[in-house]
């Protein structure tokens, strides 16, 4: 008898913010295949009659391809075992989450989904940070800095660059040199502020605040590392640990 498979959100690593229908599932499983970016506090969370097999990924260093992480998790469950397939963040955002289980379908195995709080929300959340907020953003729209098989960044810079929108970049730290040149060549004012997360929710999180016009000097700077969200609107205009009406008046300055 085949098993299944659970496709889980772990969230952006803190282990408090896994959802209860996320801890059940890992609880149930017999193997955990995870990635690289679960925190070791979720990690800790397993069975301790689980095996673990990871299968992590790091910027141009997929020593696990995808295509043999989709067979693990066939082979797993043709072996009648429940499989959680654990992700950082929320599997169905940029996690690949729609292809394991659209091939796993294609062989005949059950897929259940566990959503995870994405980096987006959680760096919302660890820094104060709205991601819309009345008067200074009405949309919110998430993109990914990353191409597959590293191709050209060929986004559509003109719907991007909207003021009165939020811009959250995934998986930008090598482009967002290229990112901040695409969206104020479509005139986004180079003193648009960023606010750049990295491992949000962790203790290991990191913050900088910049401008579109220095954030990509200023992340070399800082020696900016994966996984580091970008934040790109008026509404880091709101963080509280920068003079707020200093950045207010310089986005008014230039809207």
């Amino acid at each position: 008898m085949s098993g299944k498979v659970f496709l889980i959100g772990a969230g952006p690593g803190d282990p408090e913010l896994m959802t209860m229908r996320a801890h059940r599932m890992l609880r149930d499983s017999d193997v955990v295949v995870y990635d690289r970016l679960v925190s070791p506090e979720i990690l800790a969370m397993c069975p301790e009659r689980a095996e673990m097999i990871p299968v992590g990924k790091a910027p141009k260093c997929h020593t696990v391809p995808q295509e043999r992480i989709n067979e693990i998790l066939l082979e797993q469950a043709r072996a009648g075992r429940t499989v959680a397939r654990l992700k950082g963040g929320d599997p169905m955002i940029f996690g690949r989450g729609s292809e394991e289980a659209a091939y796993l379908m294609a062989h005949g195995v059950a897929v259940d989904y566990a959503p995870g709080i994405t980096a987006a929300q959680g760096a919302s959340c660890s820094t104060g940070v709205p991601l819309t907020h009345r008067g200074l953003a009405t949309s919110v729209q998430y993109v990914t800095g990353h191409r597959q098989a590293d191709k050209v960044l060929d986004l559509d810079w003109k719907r991007l660059a909207d003021p009165d929108t939020t811009l959250v970049i995934y998986m930008g730290v090598a482009s967002i040199g290229q990112i901040a040149m695409g969206l104020m060549t479509e005139n986004l004012p180079g003193s648009t502020p960023v606010l750049a997360v990295g491992r949000a929710t962790t203790p290991q999180e990191r913050r900088l605040v910049s401008c579109l016009d220095r954030i990509a000097a200023d992340a070399r700077e800082a020696e900016l590392t994966a996984p580091t969200l970008f934040i790109i609107g008026k509404v880091v205009s709101l963080y509280a640990e920068r003079p707020v009406a200093d950045l207010i008046e310089q986005v008014e300055a230039h809207a």
